[in-house]
């Protein structure tokens, strides 16, 4: 975990512990869903302050990402201060083996449990861009088309959600959305799981990319 401050603001040791225990509560399905199998480890933590990293991590990030530690299969997880628009962004498996530096989540240090993102607020934000560093798509991937997500137990999907609808179904016949997925965009107070299918795609992508014995030269 790699903590960026301003010399003011940042996210408090409290809210690390608390996101890594909320990351293995999502994973291991006592949310709501399948058990996935993943569970995370904190290995270690830095803090640097540096008030234009910590403000502007998308155009600074070849250097902070120069605090990268680990090989393919150590998550780094960077806190900062993205915006109301972007909660946070990831790399795909698959990526690592072109710029291995740059693998890892950003994730806004206010969407940590307990944060001050209004209706981001349960430490999802992360679940949800771990998800991506692990392998899956978005729920609303290629919107209705037949491939979707590549995942067979996740419902098509027109659109991204906004808000915690009830029901929301965006393409006919095929089932309601699954706004109650991590890899939608629903409010935090939506979410409560991964499905059975996805925790197998992301079993084998880290068996491909990241796993001992892992081919990280491959392409993708």
């Amino acid at each position: 975990m790699h903590v960026l401050s301003d010399g003011r603001l940042g996210a408090p040791e409290s809210a690390v512990r608390d996101q890594i225990a909320t990351l293995n509560a999502a994973y291991s399905g006592r949310l709501g869903g399948a058990d996935t199998g993943i569970r995370f480890r904190l290995d270690g933590v830095t803090r640097t302050v540096n008030a234009a990293w910590f403000r502007d991590p998308v155009v600074h990030e070849r250097s902070i990402k120069q605090l990268r530690k680990g090989g393919p299969e150590t998550l780094n997880l960077y806190l900062a201060q993205l915006g109301e628009l972007v909660l946070g962004y990831s790399t795909y498996p698959h990526g690592y083996s072109k710029a291995p530096t740059l693998d890892g989540v950003v994730i806004d240090w206010r969407s940590l449990p307990g944060g001050a993102m209004r209706s981001f607020d349960r430490g999802f934000t992360g679940v949800h861009e771990i998800g991506h560093w692990l392998g899956l798509l978005h729920t609303f991937e290629k919107g209705c088309a037949a491939t979707g997500d590549g995942v067979a137990d996740t419902s098509p999907q027109g659109r991204p959600t906004e808000g915690c609808p009830p029901v929301k179904d965006t393409c006919e016949g095929d089932g309601p959305d699954p706004v109650d997925n991590f890899m939608d965009y629903s409010d935090d107070r939506c979410m409560s799981g991964f499905t059975a299918g996805q925790a197998l795609r992301m079993q084998q992508m880290w068996a491909a990319y990241r796993g001992a014995g892992a081919d990280t030269t491959l392409d993708g």
